[in-house]
This record gives C-alpha cells, structure tokens and sequence, in this order.
C-alpha cells in the first residue's frame, strides 16, 4: 500500500472494468486517452448509450473541454436535446441536422413554467441590463460585428459599445 492509498481499491477496479466493457472498441482508444483524462472518462461511464458516451466524449474533445464544463453539458442533455431536435427534421429538410437543440433549457432566467413570451422578453432585457452595467453607467450596445478602418487597417469589432459621459 502507497502512502495514497491501494490504487487497485474495489471501486477502481469496478471502474477500470467498466471502462473496458463501456469502451470495448480498441480503434478509438488512442484518440479517446490521449484527448480525454481519466476524469473525463469517469463522467461518461454512467452514461445509458454507446451514442450518448462517443458524443459527449467527441464533444469534449473537439471543443476542450474541462470536467466541469462535460459535466454540466451532460447535466443540460445536449445530446438527448439534438437528438429531439433531429428527430423533428425530415431527410429532404433544408435544415442540416445537428444545428438546433430542442428543448431550450431557459432555467437561467429562472422564469416559472408556462411563462409568457413577454416574461422571457422581460428576463432577457434584465440580464442585458445587468451586464452593460457592470461596465458602468452610460454604456449602450451599439451593434455586433461592426466593421471600422482605424489607421487605414480594416478591423472587425466583435461587440460594439458607446459610453455617453455624463454631463
């Protein structure tokens, strides 16, 4: 025994195990190890679908990812929400699949169910308001994407803001 404990303790052996039968495919382990950690790989295993493990494992991968960050995807249901909202598209749809996901979970705004569009509306315009203010007072949103030359360079700014100064 290590001064941290038996490495080879019930639990990880259950686990290492599991990741064998759960993970059995040994073409995509290379990729899976060397883009995922262990800890990535702990919060699949309890996962119900082969399906529902390769998405979030490819997701996590493909967009790094943390443990929080897969957690809290997994927690959302991304993939079971993609699924819903392909399953709503028809093969000859101009829509691709994989673009949407339906249901969107709105619980940030923390509205009641059966909430009115004019509530939403409401709750959206106060989360703006919160984050222009802590910018100070007098900021405004001026437009997104807003292209500008600055010393004969064309520039792209990502968030446009004014500050109106107090007077």
């Amino acid at each position: 025994m290590t001064k941290y404990g038996n490495i080879f303790s019930e639990r990880n052996l259950y686990r290492m195990s599991l990741f064998a039968e759960r993970f059995s495919n040994t073409k995509i382990l290379p990729t899976l190890s060397a883009k995922l950690s262990w800890s990535h790989i702990l919060e699949l295993l309890p996962l119900k679908t082969d399906e529902a493990r390769m998405y979030y494992a490819d997701e996590a991968s493909r967009r790094n990812f943390g443990v929080h960050e897969l957690r809290r995807q997994i927690s959302r249901k991304a993939y079971e929400r993609r699924e819903i909202a392909d399953s709503q598209l028809s093969e000859k749809s101009a829509i691709p699949f994989n673009v949407f996901k339906d249901p969107y979970l709105l619980d940030l705004f923390g509205l009641k169910e059966n909430f009115l569009e004019a509530d939403l509306e409401k709750a959206i315009l106060k989360e703006i308001e919160a984050f222009l203010l802590e910018f100070g007072h007098g900021f405004t949103f001026v437009e997104r994407q807003k292209r500008m030359i600055i010393d004969g360079e064309d520039i792209i700014l990502d968030l446009l803001f004014h500050h109106r100064l107090a007077s």
